[in-house]
């Protein structure tokens, strides 16, 4: 399906901040492994129960039975939210609410990491809760306004939403009078969110979604663009790079912004639906969306990197990765390129309680850095923390690479 854009008025009011010169300092692999940086924010206490937490997470079988009895005494009302909170949830979430999470906010910001507020409730499907989805990620802009500590903020389109309705749409089908009112609600609630972010100055992310509703939100996400990019990325969509046509995605969505005149705003992920997508794809016999191994996966990533540098003078970068070669990758194109590190185009972010030696390492290396800092209720926002013991547990051994890193700072703090 051809992308298409809205034609739509936009205000002239954004000037693009300047950037200021800075010594830039080496990234390379070893960098990373600077365990005095990248836990200089959590005391001893917090690193010991992390290193726990993490022992747990890296065995399957114990990570399976202990969230399916966590969300069973859930549903079973058992007292066990306290629990939670004190381990899991406070490892992976700010708090349940934006008031909870400015003390985590403000401690990040200290170390020149920003927090991106990432309401994670997932799994109601009514328009009254995405009406809520809707005045929730409103208080996120408010509370980003005028606050560099948070430089994004974000939704999911499916809080907004039906998936079922935006794949009918992708696919062409008709909508009868209730389902196209829904779209037109849907449509409405996409531009009040991109219209307070553009009024308060604060850039936000539309994350990525299943492949076969996700050109409805890329077209949702251009027509918005056009409308408030004219003079810097306000709106971004997010490309999963793991699909193997991410980098012509990417190319053509700046085909688009170079004929309609308007900024792309950019953030690659590797992505985070591969075994759903393959085996839809196979169920349905159309051809499998996901690139065929890892090294195809990272070299489609960091093509994509290269691509939006070398036209960085209209795409704004939001580099979405915990894997290390990709950012030192990232930083090498900025130094060749002559980008500074804090150029306000281009920031590196990874999720709240991971690869923490990625992103204060980078912080300190004067590199533009947040952390997308999930909050939420704790009992709606379990589907969230199944998914990262899930991707800890499975996903290239970053668990074991948290724990290893977590022990070596133990070891080094108890040696002082």
């Amino acid at each position: 399906m051809p992308i298409e854009i809205m034609n739509n008025n936009i205000s002239d009011s954004y000037i693009c901040r300047p950037i200021i010169s800075v010594k830039m300092k080496e990234i390379s692999l070893e960098s990373f492994n600077n365990t005095a940086l990248a836990f200089a924010s959590k005391s001893k206490w917090k690193l010991k129960k992390a290193y726990y937490l993490f022992r747990v997470v890296n065995n399957s079988t114990i990570t399976g039975i202990a969230t399916f009895a966590a969300n069973l005494a859930l549903k079973l009302k058992l007292p066990i939210k306290g629990i939670i909170k004190r381990t899991v949830f406070d490892h992976f979430c700010g708090g349940e609410t934006i008031e909870e999470c400015r003390q985590v906010s403000d401690k990040m910001a200290s170390y020149n990491v920003g927090s991106i507020l990432d309401y994670s409730v997932e799994g109601k499907d009514t328009e009254e809760a995405f009406d809520a989805s809707l005045a929730e990620t409103l208080k996120t802009l408010d509370n980003a306004k005028g606050n560099p500590a948070v430089p994004y903020c974000v939704f999911k389109p499916t809080g907004l939403g039906s998936a079922l309705l935006m794949e009918k749409v992708q696919l062409g089908e008709t909508l009868n009078k209730e389902e196209g009112q829904a779209f037109e609600r849907l449509q409405q609630r996409y531009d009040i969110l991109c219209k307070a972010a553009f009024n308060n100055d604060v850039r936000l992310l539309i994350d990525a979604e299943d492949s076969w509703y996700q050109i409805t939100i890329d077209n949702l996400s251009y027509s918005l663009m056009e409308k408030y990019n004219k003079h810097r990325a306000i709106v971004f969509n997010t490309y999963q790079m793991y699909r193997w046509q991410g980098l012509d995605n990417i190319k053509k969505a700046h085909q688009v912004a170079n004929e309609k005149g308007f900024v792309l705003g950019a953030k690659l992920v590797r992505g985070a639906y591969m075994e759903v997508e393959r085996e839809r794809a196979a169920a349905k016999g159309y051809p499998d969306p996901i690139c065929i191994d890892k090294e195809a996966t990272d070299k489609s990533y960091n093509d994509g990197l290269q691509y939006c540098v070398e036209n960085i003078n209209n795409i704004e970068l939001f580099n979405g990765t915990h894997n290390e070669n990709s950012v030192c990758h990232l930083t090498d194109l900025m130094k060749k390129a002559g980008i500074e590190p804090n150029d306000s185009r281009i920031f590196s972010v990874q999720l709240y309680g991971m690869s923490d030696n990625i992103s204060y390492v980078l912080a300190d290396a004067g590199y533009n850095v947040a952390k997308y800092l999930p909050y939420g209720p704790v009992k709606y926002v379990m589907p969230y923390l199944i998914r990262r013991a899930q991707e800890n547990t499975s996903v290239g051994g970053q668990s074991s690479r948290e724990l290893t890193m977590i022990r070596q700072e133990l070891i080094r703090r108890n040696g002082q």
